[in-house]
């Protein structure tokens, strides 16, 4: 089973795919995480990629489509994988379908959620600078529930920064609504429920498929 998790940013993405794995244990492959491990890494590609995403911006089609690829050979996700963060552009999809020819085909959920509660739901959040997991600001001290690390505000959550995602969002990542709506593998859920509600409403679309 290979799922795509679409979503604009805020939607719990990644909250999601942890919550599925549970039912079924697939590899969660998020791309924002390999992107932050590039850029702790301090390489020539990890300072070309934290200029870009400090500023809103996307990564390069070609860059991300061999980052994504070259994971998705690997032996654990032969069987199926959640995939988190890509395809963002109608030519990274289109490298994708032509990467899964011969595979299962994709599922492809959609998290639905407003501007407004994106804007609300990221003025909260913060990362581990340990690991990358992303938590909600309690107010307490902030420490990973994954690793115990430090939690910190994510520079790319600032107002400023996230309403620039929203547009390139807009622009680049939502047509991707429309590349997959045709397909009876696409499934669209409310993001602005309780994010176990979101799980169930998911599970049950891939239910759907499988049984179909």
């Amino acid at each position: 089973m290979n799922v795509i998790l679409l979503g604009p940013p805020g939607a719990g993405k990644g909250t999601q795919a942890a919550q599925l794995r549970r039912r079924w244990p697939l590899p969660h492959i998020s791309t924002g995480a390999m992107l932050r491990e590039a850029i702790r890494s301090g390489t020539p590609l990890g300072r070309e990629v934290k200029q870009v995403i400090e500023g809103g911006g996307l990564i390069d089609d070609e860059v991300m489509t061999r980052l994504v690829t070259d994971r998705l050979s690997q032996r654990d996700a032969a069987a199926g994988f959640w995939l988190d963060g890509y395809p963002r552009t109608i030519p990274q999809a289109q490298c994708l379908d032509q990467f899964m020819q011969g595979r299962q085909p994709l599922v492809v959920v959609d998290i639905a959620l407003s501007d407004a509660e994106v804007l609300h739901r990221l003025a909260s959040r913060l990362v581990c600078e340990e690991c990358g997991t992303n938590a909600q600001d309690t107010g307490a001290d902030p420490r990973c529930h994954n690793c115990g690390g430090r939690l910190v505000p994510r520079v790319d959550d600032a107002d400023t920064i996230v309403r620039n995602r929203l547009e390139v969002y807009r622009r680049q990542t939502a047509p991707l609504i429309e590349y997959y709506a045709g397909r009876p593998t696409f499934h669209q859920v409310n993001g602005a429920q309780l994010p176990d509600d979101v799980t169930l409403e998911i599970i049950r679309a891939i239910e759907a498929t499988r049984s179909s």
